[in-house]
């Protein structure tokens, strides 16, 4: 067992970490306010490398490991989780389900955009009564022999409008149930492709979350992802890398709202000495270092399952599970120990905890996880 993280990833989360305190720290308040996200910075998040961390350089990605994708995470989501759920969607869900199950055509018109972050990614899976019942897709993709006839509605859609490219699932063949469910690029400015309504949410505000309408959108056969019914398998294999993802993110969270509490601690003062000092504040940070780093081992782990070619499941599922949890808990400390100024803006960790509630559930509920690691120790 060797916990020592390479050269080339301390430089990396050394990037990570300096990229997020002078391009993300300034205005992240006022872009949770104002629920927006700046082109500019997207831009800039390409042009660091982020966008594409996996993605094989032949087709303009950095070439990276998925630990070297999670250090980037864990450092952008201490301070900007709006911004690191952009990276993690296009990296874990868009990019890596085009590179491993697209074809060459495929990666060469979207993949190569999509790395350098001349565009960006949305992955729409959720609908209105499909949400962890992934199975019951009610968005139709209709066969026409040359392209499909896609009716539908997505909702809850990360990137919603930011996003040039579109990896939607639809049932084609109800009566095939899972088998009969195909994945298909949609591109945005297609005909009978609205943009529904920006949801006003309580966390990740930065980041825009769309439901997108699909009335008779003609898709050509050429833009489907894999083999006829591939569709439902190719949404739960991307699903259990992104999870490792946000993980990553709830991580980063939670270790964020430490590291502010941790500083606080150790400059406020009451009853004569700073409040790190006393017994009550002391233990907080005890069991809040502790669990972030029991988190921080299973996403990690998660990671290296993914590296060397294991299952990475049921790990995935685990370090989602426990790191979301351990994320709004944490949080909610760090709140406690500010006091009063924890509920007011400008000290960061109430919108840590807002964030944090998140993680718990898109990509799979905190329950669905437990299904998944259920089924795994049971070997069903």
């Amino acid at each position: 067992m060797n916990f020592e993280l390479t050269e080339e990833q301390q430089m990396i989360r050394q990037a990570a970490r300096d990229f997020a305190n002078t391009e993300l720290l300034p205005g992240v308040i006022e872009r949770d306010e104002k629920q927006e996200f700046p082109k500019e910075l997207l831009n800039k998040m390409g042009q660091a490398g982020f966008m594409g961390m996996m993605v094989s350089p032949e087709y303009g990605g950095s070439g990276l490991d998925t630990l070297s994708y999670v250090l980037t995470m864990e450092e952008l989501s201490k301070i900007d989780a709006s911004a690191s759920v952009i990276v993690s969607v296009n990296n874990s869900l868009v990019c890596w389900g085009l590179e491993t199950f697209g074809t060459e055509e495929q990666k060469k018109k979207y993949l190569t955009r999509l790395a350098s972050g001349e565009i960006i990614g949305a992955f729409c899976l959720s609908e209105p009564e499909a949400g962890s019942d992934a199975t019951s897709q009610k968005t139709t993709a209709i066969d026409k022999g040359d392209h499909y006839v896609l009716n539908g509605t997505k909702n809850w859609i990360t990137n919603g409008a930011s996003a040039d490219v579109y990896l939607v699932i639809a049932q084609t063949d109800r009566e095939k149930g899972h088998k009969g469910i195909n994945a298909l690029i949609v591109e945005k400015g297609m005909e009978g492709f609205e943009l529904g309504p920006k949801e006003n949410k309580l966390g990740i505000r930065g980041s825009d979350t769309h439901s997108l309408l699909f009335n008779d959108v003609k898709v050509p056969k050429e833009n489907r992802i894999g083999e006829d019914g591939f569709g439902f398998k190719f949404a739960m294999k991307t699903l259990s890398g992104g999870r490792i993802g946000i993980a990553a993110q709830a991580l980063g969270i939670a270790a964020g709202a430490y590291e502010l509490a941790k500083k606080y601690s150790q400059e406020r003062k009451a009853f004569g000495t700073e409040i790190c000092n006393h017994q009550a504040i002391a233990f907080k940070l005890a069991d809040m270092h502790t669990e972030i780093q029991a988190a921080r081992l299973l996403v990690y782990q998660a990671a290296c399952d993914k590296d060397a070619n294991r299952n990475y499941d049921m790990s995935g599922a685990m370090a989602k599970l426990y790191a979301s949890k351990v994320a709004m808990e944490t949080t909610v400390e760090a709140v406690q120990v500010f006091g009063g100024n924890g509920f007011v803006k400008e000290y960061h960790v109430e919108r840590l905890m807002r964030d944090a509630k998140i993680t718990q559930i898109y990509e799979g509920t905190s329950e669905i996880q437990k299904i998944v690691i259920s089924r795994g120790i049971l070997d069903r």
